[in-house]
């Protein structure tokens, strides 16, 4: 038994670092999953603009994205935005089309906690750009 003294807490010492590690982790990709979350409804929040309102311009679809950004508490003047017309097929076989429009937001995204993955998987793994696209049917004939 008396071998056996002090043993808890170089176990104690070992598993920290990776339950710290693990945490630190979990919170980011949280944090991270929270921003996705922001970026996709922004970019829904401009598709429903173009299609409902067919007079708006590029500038207001930017305008509603970039206030969108920032209720959500992201820098907009980080962000990419790009409005597309496209034609949106309306049955499977995809025979008929109806026209629409097509929203796509980008936007860098700095890991800050998990600064020290970089040493492990490369500084590719500390920015990564979310992207998020939505694309709705033009409601003005």
């Amino acid at each position: 038994m008396r071998s056996e003294r002090g043993v808890e807490l170089i176990e104690f010492a070992i598993s920290l670092p990776v339950l710290l590690f693990v945490l630190t982790a979990i919170l980011d990709f949280g944090f991270l999953f929270q921003r996705y979350e922001v970026v996709t409804n922004a970019a829904r929040e401009g598709a429903r603009l173009k299609s409902n309102a067919g007079a708006s311009t590029t500038a207001d679809v930017q305008a509603r994205v970039a206030a969108y950004l920032t209720d959500g508490g992201l820098n907009a003047g980080l962000a990419t935005t790009a409005v597309n017309a496209v034609a949106i097929p309306v049955n499977p076989s995809g025979t008929v089309t109806a026209s629409g429009n097509q929203v796509v937001v980008q936007y860098p995204y700095q890991f800050r906690c998990l600064a020290m993955m970089n040493v492990f998987f490369g500084s590719s793994f500390g920015t990564v750009t979310l992207t998020a696209s939505s694309m709705m049917r033009s409601e003005l004939l």
